[in-house]
């Protein structure tokens, strides 16, 4: 067994408009964990350093803690050094990172006892849906399906150039408000808007062919319903797209609104934080890029 490990997990943006809870990408936003055997505690610093739990509850020695149980192990007295730059509760995958992130440090700490496969179904099961953790792991682009019970994860290719441009309010959505107020039920018609942007949308990636972007980020399954709690967001779509996005939509569950752009990051960031404000919205602006690396581990002794 290893003594020390440290690992680098990336921020994640799922659904990308009509892809709900099946697709997702990462982002180039780490948060970072060294766990070091021996010693006991959690240290956090960065996002969440004064609200996230400092103890066993903490999700990532909860994962760290999962790998050693699934194995039938032994659980050594160990140390957690977090230090988080992906917002809490703004749609980029916090949790996501810090539970891939705790799993992949565990299984360091074991020798690699689980192959990354393995690690995507003991992810998945913990989070519920795929769509956050299968970036989180592999990097990239990916698709996410439950078929007969295991989650089957696919990579789409990523073109050159392109930007995630981010709007990320100062106001949180909390995953279980935006997941709740999602209807049970949904329409024939919907469905079908969602299925031809889905597959519209992989197909713009997976070309390079990125002119119909606009239509291929349509959603009717979740982004309407949660325009009732977040109602600036049509407001920020209409600005990005005006001022040269390529797409734009929800991230995750919000309230993060990201806009994929290939030039004129900066004004179409301008643009959405001037909405934003005109609805009574403050936030951040921050400019980023996809990420073909997922979670890896930086060093291990």
């Amino acid at each position: 067994m290893k003594k020390s490990v440290k690992v680098q997990s990336p921020a994640t943006s799922a659904n990308m408009g009509p892809g709900f809870d099946c697709l997702g990408m990462a982002l180039d936003i780490w948060n970072s964990v060294e766990v070091t055997v021996g010693d006991n505690g959690v240290e956090i610093s960065g996002e969440g350093h004064d609200s996230l739990p400092k103890g066993p509850s903490n999700l990532v020695h909860q994962s760290v803690v999962r790998v050693f149980e699934e194995l039938g192990w032994n659980i050594p007295d160990f140390k957690l050094s977090c230090h988080n730059e992906i917002p809490l509760t703004r749609g980029l995958g916090s949790s996501s990172a810090s539970l891939v992130g705790g799993l992949m440090a565990g299984n360091e700490l074991c020798d690699g006892a689980f192959a990354d496969d393995e690690l995507l179904q003991i992810a998945s099961e913990i989070e519920g849906h795929p769509d956050n953790v299968a970036p989180a792991l592999y990097g990239g682009f990916r698709i996410a399906v439950n078929h007969n019970g295991r989650i089957i994860s696919a990579p789409v290719p990523i073109p050159d150039g392109l930007a995630a441009v981010l709007f990320i309010p100062d106001v949180p959505m909390l995953t279980e408000e935006a997941r709740g107020i999602l209807p049970p039920e949904i329409q024939r018609a919907d469905a079908v808007y969602n299925i031809g942007r889905a597959a519209m949308l992989v197909r713009a990636f997976a070309s390079g062919d990125l002119a119909l972007l606009d239509v291929a980020t349509g959603d009717m399954l979740h982004q309407p319903a949660r325009q009732t709690i977040f109602p600036a967001m049509k407001n920020m779509f209409r600005a990005a797209m005006a001022v040269g996005a390529l797409g734009v939509f929800l991230s995750g569950a919000g309230s993060t609104v990201l806009a994929l752009a290939q030039e004129k990051e900066f004004t179409i960031g301008y643009e959405m934080a001037d909405a934003a404000a005109k609805s009574g919205i403050e936030g951040q602006v921050k400019i980023t890029k996809p990420v073909s690396q997922g979670t890896h581990v930086v060093h291990s002794v």
